[in-house]
């Protein structure tokens, strides 16, 4: 079943998960959380990101009594230009993109949905993961994490093992290939994945249809549904890294595939769905149906029941039978029919052996990397983009074949395993056509090894509370709309923008930026943090997934990443930012947090179950809020991240005239050529900041607005990144919750900066609260100094131009710019708003919540 839990790898005997937190790894693992010797690791470049699939497995993990199973995500490590592996490369990347840190392009991700449908519903499991898993001591850490290859180092060194692979095989491949002394000691790989001979039964037209239907993946070998007319011959888990398939499916281990051709014959149906809701006896039961219910109730069209099918679950009920048998070479067992087949994997298209730029393996390199033949299958075109025009073709049908598992003859070819059937059920008369479904509801349904318990009654006195303030009598003041993109300095400036008393600043909204530091999912580090200060009147709108012209415009929940691919996925990007440095589940749980729950009356196919807790958009919420305005009042606008949201705003009402100014954190005033950016992780880019070039389009929109624009650059950020003087302010104050959280998240990131090279960005997040104080009414006491300047930011779609700003006196327009400020009075300013009693938080932390919950209430 669906719903994206990492997708992972699973050892067994020992049995290794590897798996991608997605499709139905929570009832794979639901179901093997039982076996001893049991290991996790998880691959996180497709469906998932890894810091929410991390905690994911975690919290199923607790659930199940099971903290005593590794678990291993990422790694920082790099793959050398000359092909030498070191040992924890991560895995975020496909091994064609793996270069020089966790920082890279979304060759075959970018066919995978962004927001909604895609990562942010697998990455929230659609916002039910957080309101039924409970949640243990166990969670990520930065440093302290066992990476992916050391969890498969240690336990495949351990002890003969099986390997269950539900996502792309990048980490099992990264194994294989720097670890070859140790391959006898994996018996057997069981991979979910691939289409040999299938044909996909979605996308094609109903009997008795009108001729106006056109069917569209009917009948495809593959199941890549964003981008079919380039590629009709791939699956979603071989196409995620199809070089790393090859490596497993060509190792000489056994290897067994249950692939689309199986799957695509056990399809839920609407009996078994009946049967399942009935059947609901245990914790990991119910997760498993609530899970399949909101991804039903979600679903993008009424064909739910044709083309929603058993696919990681199925590998699991499918390799538990074959291994229950002793010496079963022919895979017998009780669901699937099995055949022998030579296949190979695709990894590059005809004809062999061209240079044009698609191929990093080859392109400009005098020797292959890994010696590869000059000539040979992995020499061809290489997908390298939605839509492809390498890859598209007059009649429609895409040619490219990147994550094919083909069926070939001769050597080129591997004998596998290969699941073709499901079985029909034995018992003639059950609703349920197929023998899986019987047993899946039985095995999650046993009362031995089950579930201890969910989130609420994990505690015996849970009780859900929401916190709105009571403002009456008080005279509010400048109405602020704080835009955000989850950054650890952002949540520090929210904390301060709290803390300013509400005659000064009336906090009317956030909205939250997904195109920057962080993945949407992180959304509810946000609810939580406005629970713990007290403030569930707030409301938090979801910005756009893509900088602007981005996204695909034949399929929209897709898109480019030639932005965002600065940031770095592991260490110091969207692994820490995800989980605000493994701080986040510190804070107390608010009952509030993103839901794929929706309504049809803002355009969903139906009502869900609670159309009530839909998550709004931004420009909703900003609607919203312009609506709420009493006659004459006005709007400040602070953003601290990519101006993706404000330009959007822009857009949609270009004459606004509730905005009073837009105050922006980011850009930077070159004043010689030494004066280097930030844009990290983008060599070519010197004088960029990072936020003007995450979406220099939305930038320049914003710039060129007319409105009026106070920047606070980059150059005058540096002047307050000192922690040693931050933290000693911090000291010097009161311990309200804020300042001690607000004083733990900074000594985490200085400690993290001098002690490792993949954190030497961390006093950036410092100059981020700047805006802040600012806003707040921080002028007079900081001293600052402004001068106007004729400022345009360029858009040019030049990799080097992208996010600088440019000054002259004829070009651009006029923008109030910030030059100087006092930084001491800055770190003390900061540190005595937060060390302040009034407005403080009303609930310090979630081991407050825990030891509310465990007592009796008074």
């Amino acid at each position: 079943m669906s719903n994206e839990l990492g997708r992972s790898q699973i050892m067994k005997l020992k049995i290794d998960f590897d798996e991608q937190a997605g499709d139905s790894p929570h009832s794979a693992l639901d179901r093997m959380a039982g076996e001893e010797g049991y290991a996790v690791t998880i691959n996180s470049n497709s469906w998932t990101n890894a810091g929410h699939a991390v905690n994911h497995v975690y919290d199923l993990l607790y659930m199940m009594g099971r903290d005593d199973v590794a678990v291993g995500v990422g790694g920082e490590d790099s793959i050398l230009e000359d092909g030498t592996i070191l040992p924890n490369v991560g895995g975020y990347l496909p091994i064609i993109e793996q270069g020089n840190g966790t920082a890279g392009y979304c060759r075959y991700r970018q066919a995978i949905p962004v927001g909604f449908g895609g990562r942010l519903d697998i990455d929230t499991n659609y916002g039910f993961r957080r309101s039924f898993l409970p949640q243990g001591k166990r969670r990520y850490s930065p440093t302290r994490q066992p990476t992916a290859q050391q969890v498969m180092v240690d336990k495949i060194t351990a002890s003969p093992i099986t390997v269950f692979i539900i996502g792309a095989s990048t980490n099992l491949a990264v194994f294989l290939m720097t670890n070859p002394q140790l391959k006898k000691n994996i018996k057997h790989i069981y991979i979910m994945g691939g289409g040999v001979r299938s044909k996909n039964p979605t996308g094609c037209c109903p009997k008795n249809s009108s001729s106006f239907c056109q069917p569209q993946q009917c009948g495809n070998r593959g199941n890549i549904f964003t981008d079919y007319t380039s590629n009709p011959y791939a699956e979603f888990n071989m196409f995620g890294d199809p070089f790393a398939a090859y490596q497993v499916i060509h190792s000489g281990i056994p290897v067994t595939l249950v692939p689309l051709d199986a799957t695509n014959t056990i399809p839920i149906t609407s009996e078994f769905y009946e049967e399942f809701e009935k059947n609901q006896h245990t914790y990991e039961a119910q997760y498993c149906f609530r899970s399949l219910k909101i991804a039903r109730d979600t679903w993008f069209d009424d064909q739910f029941f044709m083309s929603y099918f058993m696919w990681d679950s199925f590998l699991s009920g499918v390799a538990t039978s074959i291994m229950l048998k002793e010496n079963n070479s022919n895979g017998e067992n009780e669901f699937a029919e099995m055949e022998h087949m030579n296949i190979t994997v695709v990894t590059s298209n005809k004809p062999y052996g061209i240079s044009d730029g698609s191929n990093p393996f080859f392109d400009g390199l005098w020797k292959p990397k890994f010696n590869l033949k000059k000539n040979g299958v992995h020499s061809g075109h290489v997908y390298a983009r939605l839509r492809d025009p390498f890859c598209i073709t007059k009649n429609g049908k895409g040619r490219c074949k990147d994550g094919y598992t083909q069926e070939v003859t001769g050597p080129e070819g591997a004998r596998v395993l290969v699941a073709v059937k499901a079985k029909p059920n034995r018992e003639k008369n059950s609703s349920l056509n197929r023998e899986y479904f019987r047993s899946f509801l039985d095995v999650l349904n046993r009362k031995k090894q089950t579930g201890k318990f969910n989130f609420t009654t994990q505690f015996p006195h849970y009780q859900e509370v929401i916190y709105n303030p009571d403002f009456s009598g008080r005279r509010l003041g400048k109405n602020v709309v704080f835009d955000m993109d989850m950054s650890a300095g952002d949540f520090l400036a929210l904390l301060y923008l709290l803390k300013v008393p509400v005659e000064l600043i009336n906090l009317k909204a956030i909205l939250v930026t997904t195109t920057g530091w962080a993945n949407a999912a992180a959304i509810d580090i946000v609810y939580d943090l406005l629970h713990m200060m007290g403030r569930d009147d707030i409301p938090v709108g979801i910005g756009g997934f893509f900088a602007l012209n981005q996204s695909n415009p034949n399929f929209p929940s897709t898109g480019d990443c030639k932005y965002n691919r600065a940031i770095p996925h592991g260490a110091g990007g969207f692994l820490d930012s995800d989980t605000l440095y493994g701080l986040a589940r510190v804070l107390p749980r608010s009952p509030r947090r993103y839901t794929a729950e929706n309504s049809k009356k803002f355009g969903a196919p139906r009502d869900t179950e609670h159309p009530e807790l839909r998550q709004p958009l931004a420009l909703e919420v900003w609607q919203s809020v312009i609506k709420s305005l009493d006659s004459g009042s006005s709007i400040t606008i602070l953003t601290n991240g990519p101006l993706t949201t404000v330009a959007q705003i822009i857009l949609s009402d270009k004459k606004c005239s509730a905005i009073q100014d837009i105050i922006v954190v980011g850009g930077h005033i070159v004043k010689h050529k030494k004066d280097k950016g930030n844009a990290i992780n983008i060599p070519t880019n010197r004088y960029a900041e990072l936020n003007m070039f995450l979406d220099p389009l939305a930038a320049k929109t914003v710039f060129s607005s007319g409105h009026s624009i106070t920047l606070i650059p980059l150059n005058v950020q540096r002047k307050v990144c000192g922690f040693h003087k931050a933290l000693a302010s911090l000291y010097l104050v009161k311990k309200t919750p804020e300042a001690l959280f607000a004083r733990r998240l900074l000594s985490k990131l200085h400690q993290l900066k001098e002690a490792n090279s993949s954190y030497q960005h961390m006093d950036i997040f410092l100059g981020e609260i700047l805006g802040a104080v600012i806003v707040g009414g921080g002028n007079a006491l900081l001293n600052t100094s402004y001068a106007l300047k004729n400022i345009e930011v360029l858009a040019t779609g030049i990799e080097s131009e992208d996010g600088r700003v440019i000054i002259g006196q004829n070009i651009g327009t006029s923008v109030k710019v910030l030059e100087n400020l006092d930084p001491q009075a800055y770190y003390g300013t900061f540190a005595t708003r937060l060390g302040c009693t009034k407005q403080s938080a009303v609930i310090g932390s979630f081991e407050e919540q825990r030891r509310i919950w465990s007592a009796p209430h008074k």
